[in-house]
């Protein structure tokens, strides 16, 4: 009973702010509802300074808003308690929104190479091409098509008018020449 009595009281409280700009109306609210408003903050993770401005900001909303409240929508506990809730979730977005984003891994220039590796790999390039260079006709044909214009072996069939089976060897005998070529590093 004291409860409901409290609410229409706080409701008459707030409409006194509305209508007449009722300082001793407003005081009463801020004293009975600031530390209330600055604990529900803290347990929702506010710290204490930015719960307390935070019920600060909250009061001084029911001060500028008291027009807008309407007891027959929601009590005015309701009514305070959602504007800080309303208070704290952009004091959220705004603190997510400073925050900079991580940076993006694909705006890093690439690792410089050494550049004993750049020429290690050009001679394993040149020695590669030399060993293809070197391969039959045919042979050379096949990993041209397989390996750098990626057909399948069935295209490749059809490329050379020859068997699938033809393929495959081809294919097969110019992969173990290029070892034999290349030694260790195939």
């Amino acid at each position: 009973m004291t409860d409901m009595l409290e609410e229409a009281s706080d409701a008459a409280l707030i409409l006194a702010v509305a209508t007449s700009r009722d300082r001793a109306a407003f005081a009463a609210l801020f004293s009975h509802y600031a530390p209330r408003v600055k604990a529900f903050l803290q347990r929702r993770g506010a710290d204490t300074a930015q719960a307390e401005e935070l019920a600060q900001e909250t009061l001084l909303a029911v001060w500028r808003k008291a027009g807008q409240f309407d007891p027959r929508r929601a009590t005015a506990a309701a009514w305070i308690f959602a504007i800080a809730r309303n208070l704290r979730i952009d004091v959220l977005r705004r603190t997510r929104l400073a925050v900079p984003a991580a940076p993006d891994p694909t705006d890093d220039p690439p690792p410089s190479v050494p550049a004993d590796a750049v020429l290690i790999a050009d001679q394993r390039a040149r020695r590669l091409r030399e060993a293809i260079a070197a391969l039959p006709a045919e042979q050379s044909e096949a990993l041209r098509l397989a390996y750098f214009d990626e057909r399948s072996h069935s295209e490749m069939e059809a490329a050379l008018a020859i068997p699938l089976g033809t393929v495959k060897s081809r294919l097969r005998l110019a992969m173990a020449r290029l070892r034999a070529a290349l030694g260790e590093d195939a």
